[in-house]
C-alpha cells in the first residue's frame, strides 16, 4: 500500500523521497529576503536556480506573513503575484514541477490555480477568509491547512503562546481545521498538513514540535487514522528562533541552523520541507531519505 495525492494529472507518490519546496516571496517586506525577487524577472532567476538545485516545486508568496505584518488586500496581492505565477508556470524548467500559491484569500487562490497553482498553501487553514474552504473544494486541488493562532498581526501575543502540551494541541487544533474542510467539501485525502513552526509558537515550542512529529501523529490517529497519514510540510527556514539559539541576526546565515531542522524533521516524518536554500536542504534530504531507506532494508 502507498499513500498517493491527486495533483496535476497524476498522482504524487509519496512513499518514495521527500520533496523540497522552495520559497520564493514576491513581497517587499518578508522577514528573510524581502524586496529580492519582486521583479519578475528577478522572480523567474531565482526560481529556476531553485529548480535546477532539486526543488520539486515552488511556493509563490505576495503577502509578508512575517510577525507583525501589515496586511494587503487581495487586489494588490492579486496584482503582485499574477505577472510572476504565469512567468514560472512559462517557464520550460517548471515542466514537471509543482507550484503552490501561498495566500490565505479564496479569490487569489482561485485566480492562482486558473493561471496555473497546482496547490494552495494556506497559514490559516481557513480562518482568515470564511471563503477559502468552500472555494478549493470547487478548485478541486490540494490544500496545505497549517497551524496558527490569531493572524500573522497577533500570533505572538502572549494568549496565543499558551500551551499545555504542544503537540498535543497542535494536533487537536489541526484535525479540527481538517474536520472543517472535509465538512466545506475537501477530501481529507487532498488536505497536507503543516504544524506551523514559528507561527504562535515560543522557542521551546518550536522544538518540541521539531522532535515530536510523531507525536502528532499518534494524537491525530486517535481521532482519525486516514487524516494521520496525511502528508505533513514542514517550514523552519531561516526562522527566528535559529537565530535566538545560534546567534544569528541574520535571517540569511541561518542556512546551517534550517539544515539541522530539516534533518530532524525528515527523520520525524515530514513529506515536504519548504526552504529558501534550495541546493544545501535537498542534500540534507538525500541523506535523510538515504538513512530512512536503509533502515527499512536493515528491519526486512
Amino acid at each position: 500500500m502507498k499513500r498517493v495525492l491527486p495533483i496535476k494529472s497524476g498522482l504524487w507518490d509519496l512513499s518514495q523521497r521527500t520533496s523540497v519546496m522552495g520559497i520564493l516571496n514576491v513581497t517587499p517586506d518578508s522577514f528573510s529576503d524581502g524586496g529580492k525577487f519582486v521583479s519578475v524577472e528577478a522572480a523567474v532567476t531565482q526560481a529556476r536556480l531553485m529548480i535546477s538545485e532539486g526543488a520539486d516545486m515552488i511556493d509563490i508568496g505576495a503577502q509578508s506573513t512575517r510577525p507583525m505584518a501589515s496586511r494587503i488586500s487581495a487586489e494588490e496581492e492579486i496584482d503582485r503575484l499574477m505577472p510572476v505565477l504565469e512567468a514560472v508556470a512559462g517557464m520550460p524548467e517548471a515542466e514537471g514541477k509543482l507550484i503552490s500559491v501561498d495566500t490565505f484569500y479564496s479569490e487569489v487562490a482561485s485566480e492562482a490555480v486558473s493561471k496555473g497553482a497546482h496547490l494552495v498553501n494556506d497559514v490559516s487553514a481557513g480562518q482568515l477568509d470564511s471563503n477559502m474552504l468552500r472555494v478549493v473544494a470547487g478548485l478541486r486541488v490540494p490544500y496545505i491547512a497549517m497551524h496558527m493562532r490569531g493572524e500573522p498581526h497577533t500570533m505572538q501575543n502572549s494568549e496565543n503562546l499558551q500551551y499545555d502540551d504542544v503537540c498535543k494541541q497542535i494536533a487537536s487544533e489541526i484535525y479540527s481545521r481538517v474536520k472543517d474542510a472535509e465538512l466545506s467539501g475537501i477530501p481529507a485525502w487532498r488536505v497536507i498538513i503543516d504544524p506551523g513552526i514559528g507561527f504562535s509558537k515560543k522557542t521551546e515550542h518550536n522544538l518540541d514540535i521539531l522532535m515530536g512529529l510523531p507525536n502528532i501523529r499518534a494524537e491525530i490517529a486517535r481521532k482519525s487514522f486516514g487524516v494521520s497519514h496525511a502528508p505533513m510540510l514542514i517550514g523552519p527556514s531561516r526562522k527566528k528562533f535559529l537565530g535566538q539559539i545560534c546567534s544569528r541576526i541574520a535571517a540569511d546565515e541561518r542556512d546551517p541552523a534550517t539544515i539541522a531542522c530539516v534533518t530532524a524533521g525528515v527523520l520525524g516524518g515530514a513529506n515536504i520541507v519548504r526552504v529558501h536554500n534550495v541546493r544545501d536542504n535537498a542534500d540534507s534530504v538525500k541523506v535523510c531519505d538515504a538513512m530512512l531507506k536503509q533502515s527499512t532494508k536493515n528491519l526486512s
